[in-house]
């Protein structure tokens, strides 16, 4: 005799089931769907700083670029000193064109990481 679980009764994933299934289509290059998965996940925790930077790793990687400048953003109004945040978004804006906005970006994640020197 064959059980089954009613569809009603399937539990529901956990934002954490959901952060782990997102890391893995990230590894695999599934930007687009990792980025999907990852913005229930930010929903649910918007607080969190981890999401919202893969998040917007997702977007960039999938050419959704002014997503991840929004993501981007965000994560530097909850942590300024989130280095990697501004480098890609310094990136992020390169890959837009916006090449001037980019220098501040680029040279404060420099200057996070103890690198004082010009930026060409």
């Amino acid at each position: 005799m064959t059980s089954y679980v009613p569809v009603a009764e399937v539990p529901e994933e956990t934002t954490a089931e959901r952060w782990e299934r997102a890391g893995l289509f990230f590894d695999a290059k599934e930007y687009a769907e990792a980025a999907r998965i990852l913005a229930t996940v930010v929903e649910d925790e918007p607080g969190q700083v981890a999401p919202r930077l893969l998040l917007a790793r997702a977007y960039y990687h999938s050419a959704q670029l002014r997503r991840a400048e929004e993501e981007l953003r965000e994560v530097i109004a909850r942590d300024p000193v989130e280095r990697y945040a501004h480098l890609m978004l310094g990136r992020t804006l390169q890959r837009q064109g916006r090449d001037a906005e980019a220098a501040g970006a680029l040279r404060m994640a420099d200057v996070l990481a103890g690198d004082f020197g010009e930026r060409s």
